[in-house]
C-alpha cells in the first residue's frame, strides 16, 4: 500500500541526524480528485498528530491541487519563510 510506505519514509526523513533541525512541510497534492480523501483524512491516517508532537522539527502540513492551483501560494509563502528570503 502507497500510504503506508509513505509513512515509513516520512518516519525515516524525520529521524535522519542531518534534517534534526530542518522546517518540515508535508504537502498532500491532487486534492482535485473526486476520490481523494479530506485533510483530517489523510492526517489521521498518518497519524500526523502523533508525529508533529513527537518531532523535533517544526513540520507544517498543506494540501494542494497542482492542476486547480489551491494551496500553492501558500507553499511559495512557506518556502519564502523558511529559507528566510
Amino acid at each position: 500500500m502507497q500510504v503506508s510506505a509513505s509513512c515509513i519514509q516520512l518516519l525515516s526523513v524525520l529521524s535522519a541526524p542531518a534534517l534534526s533541525s530542518a522546517s518540515v512541510l508535508i504537502i498532500f497534492n491532487k486534492t482535485d480528485l473526486p476520490c481523494c480523501m479530506s485533510l483530517v483524512e489523510m492526517k489521521s491516517l498518518f497519524r500526523m498528530d502523533d508525529i508533529i508532537s513527537c518531532s523535533q522539527q517544526p513540520i507544517t502540513v498543506m494540501e494542494t491541487s497542482a492542476l486547480e492551483g489551491t494551496g500553492l501560494q501558500e507553499v511559495v509563502q512557506w518556502l519564502h519563510s523558511s529559507i528566510g528570503t
